[in-house]
């Protein structure tokens, strides 16, 4: 194979790299016409990933590139060696090799029979995404698609645009026909501005879920979001309106998006609505989210998602009206008879919400319509529930302040009734006691005392009445842990004094960095005590910037940077500084 090296062009995650340097093939030089695009998503480490000698990618991206034979692939790479080939060959082997994994491609698929539901895709359409990549997202999109019937009998589908305001890229009864939609799809253009997903989430949920849009109001609805991970606003209460409404949550994140905010955003249980995908492999994950759209969209059948240990929800096509009839719903473990439970429901219920059921556990599930104007036979079908989640499994610390710190934990499962955070200080013997809700996954511990160590334990008190804990340190931060008022004397030609006020709070010393323009950069290390240093040997008409940082035993000080400057020596000698 052939690995391609070259320098980053133009600034930003997602830049598009271009080849500029050329390496050897088996000896050879490789000939300037093989030139490929990679993407700089992340340009430390190995990205290897094969295209079908048909992708459209390489058109629009990699124009001049052509693969050998039926496979090429693209390499983006910042390492050396014989390690780097290593890695490559490995992933390779990895995608060749894995039972049951294939590599998508255009050509014909098999359709999706027998579905029917209204499927939003919330696309962020941001300054943020690079061109590369908002074309992948396009091309995924696209080929998501692909297999589904579309019209006013099975898929409707429409485009929201994440941005400063959002914007309905079409509506869903606009495209009745694949090729049409696929047209559609390909022909967005990005919009740029903020990302403002909770706008959009708002917004679909007055604008797109009504029939000014097109939308269908006895179908199912899916919303899938496909992200890079940030937002500049909240998105958790606009995506739980939605998810209240019925709407199937799936989210799909290119970026280094916060797992614990993107597992409770998207629909229940996370392993299944929420991917984390590099956008080089977002071909992957198709399959995978098109049969879970389609579990979710089944048409003329009652079926069961957002399914976890303890509950999941039934959703079933429209058949009676409040005034025509009524439905009897009967559930029961599998072999169970006696545990029957039955439930009665209006007429114009399509979706009700099972809980307080066991983990591991079979399910026989009856929905029997009692119509007042004729027969309608019931409908049956078997949920499983999912093994029980262990609460918490992790602790994490963030936002360390001198008086304050905030502890999150993941999962949260439904099972859990609340959560209670006892924390001391060590090696004190006090502690205190934080309760929260159990749909909760993190708080805030206030009034704390500076640079102190904190033993901090989340119990999860489950509504069994079985108890779980975690434990982990936090320190928090010194007050004012900075030097003040750096400042610089000028005592010869290449010499000034650089002098500081000291910093706050236990000090265990300073740490000084001049990085000279011309010459060797230095570090000196002083103690607590002495707070001015010389620097000599600074060359003459040079800028030069020192950098004074406090030293702390809990945790890292912040430096202090001024630019000093040499005058020339045909000048009189001075200096001046700049923030």
């Amino acid at each position: 194979f052939t690995v391609w090296g070259g320098e980053r062009r133009g600034k930003g995650r997602g830049t598009d790299l271009e080849v500029s340097q050329l390496r050897r093939e088996g000896g050879r030089e490789i000939s300037p016409s093989r030139r490929g695009c990679l993407s700089a998503q992340d340009a430390r480490g190995i990205k290897a990933e094969f295209l079908d000698s048909r992708r459209k990618i390489l058109e629009y991206d990699c124009a001049r590139f052509r693969p050998w034979g039926s496979l090429g692939f693209k390499v983006a790479a910042e390492a050396q060696g014989i390690a780097m080939y290593a890695r490559i060959l490995v992933l390779l082997l990895t995608l060749q090799g894995t039972p049951g994994q294939t590599i998508p491609h255009r050509g014909p698929q098999p359709s999706v029979p027998d579905v029917e539901g209204d499927l939003l895709f919330l696309l962020d359409s941001s300054g943020s995404i690079s061109y590369y990549e908002f074309s992948r997202v396009k091309e995924f999109i696209a080929d998501l698609l692909r297999p589904f019937a579309f019209g006013p009998h099975d898929v409707q589908t429409s485009v929201v645009h994440i941005s400063t305001v959002p914007a309905m890229e079409f509506p869903f009864d606009r495209y009745l026909s694949s090729g049409a939609v696929q047209h559609a799809i390909r022909g967005i253009q990005q919009v740029m501005g903020d990302t403002n997903t909770g706008q959009a989430l708002s917004f679909a949920k007055e604008k797109l879920f009504t029939g000014d849009a097109g939308a269908r109001p006895d179908v199912p609805k899916v919303l899938v979001w496909v992200t890079d991970g940030f937002s500049t606003d909240d998105v958790s209460q606009p995506m739980q309106r939605l998810k209240d409404l019925g709407v199937t949550v799936f989210i799909v994140s290119t970026g280094r998006g916060n797992y614990l905010e993107l597992s409770a955003a998207a629909s229940q249980p996370p392993e299944k609505h929420l991917h984390f995908v590099d956008v080089d492999d977002l071909p992957i994950i198709i399959k995978e989210l098109r049969d879970s759209i389609a579990d979710v969209i089944q048409a003329k059948r009652l079926r069961a998602t957002e399914i976890s240990s303890s509950s999941f929800r039934l959703v079933w096509p429209k058949l009676l009206a409040r005034n025509t009839g009524y439905y009897v719903l009967e559930y029961a473990p599998t072999g169970q008879p006696r545990q029957k439970l039955t439930k009665q429901l209006t007429g114009d219920h399509t979706t009700i919400l099972v809980g307080n059921l066991m983990p591991q556990t079979t399910y026989e599930v009856a929905l029997i319509p009692e119509s007042n104007e004729r027969y309608i036979p019931p409908q049956t079908t078997r949920v499983t529930t999912l093994e029980e989640v262990i609460s918490p499994a992790r602790v994490l610390i963030s936002e360390s302040k001198p008086h304050s710190v905030r502890v999150s934990w993941s999962p949260t499962p439904e099972s859990v009734a609340s959560y209670q955070v006892l924390y001391g200080s060590l090696p004190s013997n006090s502690v205190k006691l934080v309760v929260v809700e159990g749909s909760q996954n993190s708080t805030v511990l206030e009034n704390l005392a500076a640079n102190t160590t904190y033993l901090v334990t989340v119990s999860a008190i489950y509504k069994s009445g079985k108890e779980r804990a975690l434990s982990a340190k936090a320190c928090t931060q010194e007050e004012n842990s900075k030097v003040k008022h750096l400042r610089f004397e000028d005592l010869g030609p290449n010499t000034v004094k650089a002098s500081w006020d000291p910093a706050d709070g236990d000090v265990l010393g300073y740490r000084v960095r001049c990085r000279r323009q011309a010459g060797p950069s230095n570090l000196l290390s002083v103690s607590p005590q002495i707070h001015s240093v010389l620097l000599s040997n600074l060359t003459s008409g040079s800028t030069n910037k020192v950098c004074v940082k406090p030293v702390y035993k809990n945790i890292p000080g912040k430096g202090l940077c001024r630019m000093v400057h040499m005058q020339p020596a045909s000048q009189v000698r001075s200096y001046r500084r700049r923030a």
